[in-house]
């Protein structure tokens, strides 16, 4: 007989999205033994940004505990005991192979059935991988990913290993991190992407030229307009080289690929409502099968700002869909209702002494302003987009957190602007006035 255990609630997915909704239902009022997190991770949720930052430092790097959720957004940290001590089941080492939403039953791989009242559906995403494209010899030892814990302590591992000689390649968002992590820690680094910039999807041609040049100053080479087709190994299958579309043939002691992830959704197909290559949700995060939800980047859900269907893959958004869902959750319980989700994206990185924040829609035309030379000691620049005579999103490098604050608040306002070169002249007061 295989074991069954039944819950009120079940958040399936112990990653940013799990930690926050399990620490607003602590907040909203709990009894023992009504709330599982079910994740196939070995340790409870932690800020999955620490693993391409600080985890990957030479000197004081990131360690569990140090970085359990909540501590990312200023708040407490939860440690595996907080969960028992709130009555909370975190169910570790368990991946859930069968979901079926008609009997509300999750199975596990070693066939535990799971029952709910109500389920949160916080599986993430899972990093999509060159062997999925069938790329030669994309099975190599030292060809990595980083996700989970478990990727970044083979990263630990590779750096500390390859240190003689060191030489590391990339690519992707994820990519420009990962350069300015292994470059401090002295590896020669190649960053190789298919666009004619970095990071197209959010910055222009202007912004990446300042990114690319202030990376090249600290010698990371940038190759550009080209993708990995291959690789070359030694006797021991450790990869040696990146074989290049353009015919070019690289070095490489280790290469970390960052080429996107896949919404994690396939336990559910033709069983919930799919848009956008998620589960379509209102803006409660409820599908359209009663009692079920979904956030973090399985999530389609309306923008309120733009009237529209979005799905967002960020970790501002997993925590803050998350608790949306049990606020609506528990307010339905006591016959009372919530406010629609009203989502401002927002993107940020942090990279050897830069950190940028970008928030709102990077649609209509750029209008760039500040000091952009990457070779400036201190460099602080920014960039609005304006679209229909109105701002709709704003970026900013080497902004005080009170700064960040009014690019927000321009990006949220969507204040009109009459004159473009007017708005290039004022730049950051311009934004300060709102």
């Amino acid at each position: 007989m295989s074991e069954e255990k039944h819950f009120k609630y079940v958040v399936l997915g112990g990653g940013v999205a799990g930690g926050y909704a399990a620490r607003e239902f602590a907040k909203q009022g709990l009894n023992p033994g009504e709330l599982a997190i079910i994740s196939k991770e070995a340790v409870a949720p932690y800020e999955r940004p620490a693993l391409s930052k600080g985890y990957l430092f030479p000197q004081g790097a990131a360690r569990l505990p140090g970085f359990h959720v909540c501590v990312g957004s200023g708040g407490e940290r939860l440690l595996p005991e907080w969960y028992s001590e709130k009555g909370i089941e975190l169910i570790l080492n368990t991946e859930i192979v069968k979901a079926d939403l008609t009997s509300k039953t999750l199975t596990s791989a070693t066939g535990t059935a799971f029952t709910y009242d109500i389920l949160i559906i916080a599986t993430g995403s899972s990093v999509i991988k060159l062997s999925d494209f069938g790329v030669q010899g994309a099975d190599f030892n030292y060809i990595l990913y980083l996700r989970e814990i478990d990727d970044a302590d083979k990263l630990v591992a590779a750096i500390e290993a390859k240190k003689v000689k060191g030489r590391g390649c990339w690519s992707g968002y994820i990519g420009l991190e990962l350069s300015a992590a292994l470059r401090i820690n002295n590896f020669d680094v190649t960053m190789v992407y298919p666009e004619p910039w970095c990071m197209p999807r959010l910055f222009t041609a202007d912004i990446a030229a300042f990114y690319e040049g202030y990376y090249a100053n600290k010698g990371v080479k940038i190759v550009k307009g080209t993708v990995a087709v291959g690789f070359d190994s030694d006797k021991k299958g450790d990869v040696t080289a990146v074989k290049l579309k353009d015919g070019r043939v690289l070095d490489a002691d280790i290469v970390v690929v960052g080429v996107g992830a896949r919404p994690l959704t396939t336990l559910f197909k033709g069983q919930v409502a799919e848009e956008k290559g998620g589960i379509k949700t209102d803006g409660f995060f409820e599908t359209n099968i009663p009692g079920v939800y979904a956030v973090g980047d399985v999530a389609t859900f309306p923008m309120k700002l733009y009237s529209e269907l979005r799905r967002v893959e960020h970790v501002d958004h997993a925590r803050k869909s998350a608790e949306q869902a049990v606020k609506a959750i528990k307010a339905s319980e006591k016959g009372e209702s919530v406010e629609e989700y009203d989502y401002l994206p927002f993107f940020y990185s942090r990279a050897f002494d830069l950190s940028w924040q970008f928030y709102g829609d990077n649609v209509g035309d750029t209008v760039i302003f500040g000091e952009n030379d990457p070779a400036s000691p201190k460099p602080k620049f920014g960039s609005y987009w304006v679209k229909d005579g109105k701002v709709f999103g704003a970026f900013l490098e080497g902004g005080s957190p009170d700064e960040n604050k009014v690019i927000a608040k321009v990006a949220r306002v969507q204040p009109p602007v009459a004159d473009v070169e007017e708005l290039r002249k004022e730049g950051l007061q311009f934004a300060c006035k709102i």
